[in-house]
């Protein structure tokens, strides 16, 4: 059965560096030239487009196969794709020029490929080297830092329209030699374009990255730059315990991180209110709401709603910026107070506390808990949303993982388990216990007060 009247496999193999395959030779770029021309043909529903693994032809990429007829390509370039869809899946004639005739002599290379992959796996498992994933993730920081250092000096922005290294590192004020450096290793990792010495974005950097983008992530991904020092001493940490303390090399930490929390708020808020419901909410307290981001999109959901989002004064200015620019500011309100200590009101039907439990010590989330019982009306209703760990602590691997982060930032914060939630909420009086979960890395944890 062809659900589709094409079917297009893309080989988009990656192999270490040096190693041929399709990727080096530029498969993503006709990837995303055969989605955009399909697209403009107006053929989504005539052709599917499916990444693959290797096609055993790497010294002749970038392959690719189209069903249901088994036609292969080699070597296409993005600028053979127009032809391709143009002559085969509008004219029904493959581009002969591309494709391979000779089943006899495929079935050889492929053949001979295989060969020379178990071979050189062979060798690597004799002579003790690691596997090539382990080994990319144990060197990953190196590209992570170089991203980062050019979000540090707003390199993306500098090289938007055009800008040799000369000046580049006059509008950042770096040195040359070492510009020219992060300059063509991000050229190296596809971050950037480099023609007769003149670097620019991509399409993708240009959108993301680029001050005046609507869509610029860089105040939000500040804050990953400055969880850098602190990861850095991850190791003392283990040994100790504690964190680190690294606030002098900080800076304007606030402003990143609520920035970071406002991006990620934003795109999971409309989820959150869908999986809660906005319609028989009339009070709500956001706990340690921060942007606003979660009330705002329960606002929205329900005219009749009133929100108080509970905060730090530091962070109050910020929440209420964004009140103001989404137009909410008559039914959402700022209310400065230290949610670990503090009393949180009463005769509210919900109380949502997104990201702030990891923060904290189990004895601090049990305290916070019975806080939020106090404030809610009977039959009022808790949602808690953080990452939560499966029973035995190993995963998933962003929450354990996000237990690290909590090791090097906080005194006693860290991330935990549905029992230990379940647990917990049950001791602060809340029955009705049931965890939600969501597509991302964190999950809800929604329950009553009876």
């Amino acid at each position: 059965m062809e659900a589709f009247r094409w079917h297009v496999f893309v080989c988009d193999q990656q192999k270490p560096e040096g190693v041929p395959c399709c990727s080096a030779r530029g498969s993503a770029q006709v990837l995303e030239a055969l989605r955009q021309e399909v697209h403009a043909c107006g053929m989504e529903d005539e052709v599917q487009i499916t990444t693959c693994g290797s096609l055993g032809l790497c010294e002749h990429g970038p392959n690719l196969i189209v069903y249901p007829e088994g036609t292969w390509y080699s070597g296409v370039m993005p600028q053979d794709v127009a032809e391709i869809v143009q002559s085969h899946f509008r004219g029904g004639l493959p581009v002969a020029r591309l494709t391979r005739t000779d089943p006899a002599a495929l079935r050889a290379e492929i053949q001979q490929n295989r060969e020379r992959m178990l071979a050189a796996r062979r060798a690597r498992e004799a002579g003790g080297s690691l596997p090539d994933d382990l080994h990319d993730r144990i060197r990953g920081f190196q590209e992570s830092r170089a991203i980062l250092t050019a979000l540090e000096l707003d390199l993306f922005s500098a090289v938007r329209d055009g800008a040799t290294v000369r000046e580049a590192s006059a509008r950042m004020q770096t040195d040359r030699r070492a510009t020219e450096m992060l300059l063509n290793a991000l050229v190296s990792m596809g971050l950037l374009l480099k023609e007769d010495g003149v670097f620019r974005t991509t399409p993708v950097t240009a959108r993301g990255f680029c001050t005046g983008s609507p869509f610029n992530a860089r105040p939000a991904l500040l804050h990953t730059a400055h969880l850098w020092a602190r990861w850095s001493a991850l190791t003392e940490c283990v040994r100790t315990g504690a964190p680190v303390l690294l606030s002098a090399v900080e800076g304007d930490w606030t402003e990143a991180f609520i920035a970071a929390m406002h991006r990620n708020a934003s795109e999971r808020a409309p989820q959150v209110v869908r999986a809660v419901g906005a319609g028989s909410i009339r009070r709500m307290l956001d706990v340690g709401g921060g942007s606003g981001a979660y009330s705002i999109a329960f606002a929205k959901a329900n005219s009749e709603l009133q929100a108080d989002i509970l905060d730090l004064a530091s962070v109050a200015p910020i929440a209420q910026r964004h009140i103001d620019e989404a137009g909410v500011a008559d039914r959402v309100a700022v209310r400065i107070g230290d949610l670990r200590a503090d009393e949180l009101g009463r005769g509210y039907d919900l109380v949502f506390v997104s990201a702030i439990c990891h923060m904290l010590s189990p004895l601090e989330i049990q305290g916070l808990l019975r806080r939020c019982h106090s404030a809610l009306t009977a039959g009022g209703t808790i949602v808690i949303q953080d990452f939560i760990l499966e029973p035995d602590k190993a995963g998933p691997k962003w929450a354990a993982l996000f237990a690290l982060n909590m090791l090097v930032g906080t005194p006693s914060g860290g991330t935990y388990s549905e029992p230990e939630y379940v647990e917990w909420l049950s001791g602060a009086g809340f029955r009705e216990i049931r965890r939600v979960r969501l597509p991302g890395p964190a999950n809800l944890m929604i329950a009553s007060r009876a």
